[in-house]
């Protein structure tokens, strides 16, 4: 493979990027996961930043809380539970946005994914707001000797942006308190387009700061290009040569599902080399992210799976996969278990 370029000062092998910190070993988007990331050898910690009725930026997959939280066991907040339309779709549930900081500071977080990953951390950790990500990162930083990068997603910016709250604003203003941010690797990410485009214009192009666009399903179109009416605009065509084109005015770094970067062959196995659009984009100087690595079998192919549970971890298969990945020439991989993304990206030069 021919030597990649660095983004941000980073190493020029693959990015390991922990998706909502080490989220296949703790709660996911708790100080604990991310703490637990750092230790495993991420380059980057994933925040998902959404926004309390204040205004604070906090970590959430969801604006809805009560997948990932112990909210429907507070009787004090059970009036809250509400009905909304979030990005086209009817969602029931409690929403951050109806909360005070300190009010989600009451709620406990728990694991997402009870069917497949343990709950032993279930009820031990606060939901982090994003000043105390950067924190723990700066001092992981200081610690380690290394850089620990930051790599926020704006999640359901148009949703909030109707409510009177500003996540972009808010990460701008971040950068302004946090000296470390003013320094250290950071990518901001979203899979809607405007803010990225907005991002762009404000922040100008800083040496430690990449803007990601995410890309989603392939019939999809970004949600706040659904508001103007724009149903062209496809995700699919966005991977087309005049859309990674037009990415790459405003980004520097395109990241997609693993199975858009690296299809399976006809017998559902990992063909030996990547999409057409992947050199496509290292031509525009694009980067390409990998999402989402995870070590359970329900996630991988079924050549590559450990048995038949859904829930047994598959340590060789999911190795098999990254490595696949790097060989296509991605640059990032997000992964649920950084550790094994450290001993994937490692491992690399052994099949350069």
């Amino acid at each position: 493979m021919s030597a990649r370029k660095s983004v941000n000062g980073a190493p020029a092998k693959a990015l390991v990027i922990a998706h909502r910190g080490a989220s296949a070993l703790r709660p996911e988007h708790t100080l604990a996961a991310y703490a637990k990331a750092i230790a495993d050898g991420a380059d980057y910690i994933e925040p998902d930043l959404v926004m309390t009725g204040d205004g604070v930026l906090v970590a959430r997959h969801e604006v809805e809380l009560s997948r990932s939280t112990d909210v429907a066991e507070h009787p004090g907040f059970a009036a809250r539970r509400r009905v909304k339309e979030v990005d086209g779709v009817s969602v029931s549930g409690w929403f951050c946005d109806d909360f005070s900081f300190a009010e989600l500071r009451r709620l406990r977080c728990r694991e997402p994914m009870p069917d497949l990953r343990s709950r032993a951390h279930d009820g031990l950790y606060m939901i982090p707001s994003f000043t105390e990500i950067v924190e723990l990162a700066e001092r992981e930083a200081h610690a380690g000797g290394r850089p620990i990068g930051i790599i926020p997603e704006i999640k359901n910016s148009t949703w909030f942006h109707s409510r009177s709250l500003h996540p972009e604003q808010a990460i701008v203003a971040a950068l302004e308190d946090h000296a470390y941010l003013q320094r250290a690797p950071l990518a901001i990410q979203s899979f809607e387009v405007s803010n990225l485009r907005a991002l762009h214009e404000l922040l100008g192009d800083r040496a430690n700061i990449a803007l990601v666009q995410l890309i989603g399903d392939a019939g999809q179109v970004p949600f706040d290009l659904q508001g103007r009416g724009d149903a062209q605009q496809t995700y699919a065509a966005m991977l087309g040569p005049a859309g990674l084109a037009e990415i790459s005015r405003y980004a520097k770094v395109v990241a997609a599902h693993v199975r858009a970067i690296l299809p399976l062959d006809v017998q559902g196995g990992l063909p030996g080399c990547g999409a057409a659009w992947l050199a496509e984009a290292h031509a525009l100087g694009l980067h390409v992210h990998a999402w989402t690595l995870r070590p359970e079998n329900r996630f991988l192919p079924a050549a590559l799976r450990c048995g038949s549970d859904p829930a047994q971890r598959c340590e060789r298969g999911c190795l098999a996969e990254m490595r696949a990945l790097i060989k296509a020439g991605v640059d990032g991989l997000f992964t649920d278990d950084p550790a094994l993304g450290r001993r994937a990206v490692n491992g690399a030069a052994a099949i350069d």
